[in-house]
């Protein structure tokens, strides 16, 4: 038990309320839109603690969530056929930028959280939909998954280019929502072998990521309810301005 208020005891009342409520948040948009629970936690926890440490207490919370997520709808095996050259490349982009790059609590660590959490807003406010041919993804699942590797490996945020890519499938709705979780949880796993590789991930950091789930299954419900009484349109372009401003204030700070 000690081990699990070990890291918070070192952090201190008033950080460790912030982290609360920040996955109270990030679970509260992930039950309304269906993703940014990682990309939310990390871009507040940013602002107070180096991205490794925000890294290592979202593992479980995202674990969880993201399993949750891809068991629902139906379509696992399908996607499983259809995806398995991205998931694969996913892995692997993250054990190669974990190897090369890696999450060490550097200024230009916190400005690629930035620059990857501006980047993701600007697509998601203003890219059109696309449609990838399904003759392309062959070459191009592998590519995006690679490239989803190595952002996660270096800032913590494993939706670029990851999320367009997949919106662009031409998936159910359905089917997106499920594949985003199976694309997550092999990132999240990916992220945290890195971790865990960097000794970033001991018993200290998974007591106090596993007392984060809780706050974060919380959030989840609440943005449930709320899904079924607000615009998730509306929602989400608040969502989106809003990281957008946080992700320009850690890019440009540092």
């Amino acid at each position: 038990m000690n081990t699990l208020f070990a890291l918070y005891q070192e952090m201190g009342w008033g950080l460790s309320l912030l982290v609360l409520a920040t996955f109270l948040l990030a679970g509260t948009v992930k039950g309304v839109i269906g993703l940014g629970l990682p990309t939310v936690s990390m871009g507040l926890l940013g602002l107070a603690m180096a991205p490794a440490q925000a890294a290592a207490l979202l593992i479980v919370p995202s674990t969880f969530t993201n399993l949750w997520q891809l068991m629902l709808g139906g379509h696992l095996r399908r996607l499983l056929l259809r995806l398995w050259p991205m998931l694969l490349a996913i892995f692997v982009g993250t054990a190669a930028g974990s190897l090369w790059l890696g999450i060490d609590g550097g200024p230009w660590v916190v400005r690629a959280l930035g620059a990857a959490l501006v980047l993701y807003c600007l697509c998601g406010l203003f890219l059109p939909t696309l449609r990838v041919p399904r003759k392309h993804e062959r070459w191009l699942g592998p590519l995006c998954g690679v490239l989803t590797g190595i952002v996660t490996a270096a800032t913590g945020v494993f939706v670029m280019p990851a999320v367009p890519y997949l919106q662009a499938l031409g998936l159910s709705r359905d089917e997106l929502v499920q594949a985003l979780g199976l694309s997550f949880t092999v990132s999240t796993v990916a992220l945290a072998l890195g971790l865990l590789w960097h000794g970033q991930l001991g018993g200290g950091a998974l007591g106090a990521s596993l007392l984060m789930l809780l706050p974060a299954l919380l959030g989840m419900q609440l943005g449930q309810w709320l899904r079924q009484r607000i615009s998730a349109v509306v929602f989400k372009r608040v969502f989106f301005v809003g990281l957008a401003l946080l992700g320009t204030h850690l890019l440009i700070n540092g």
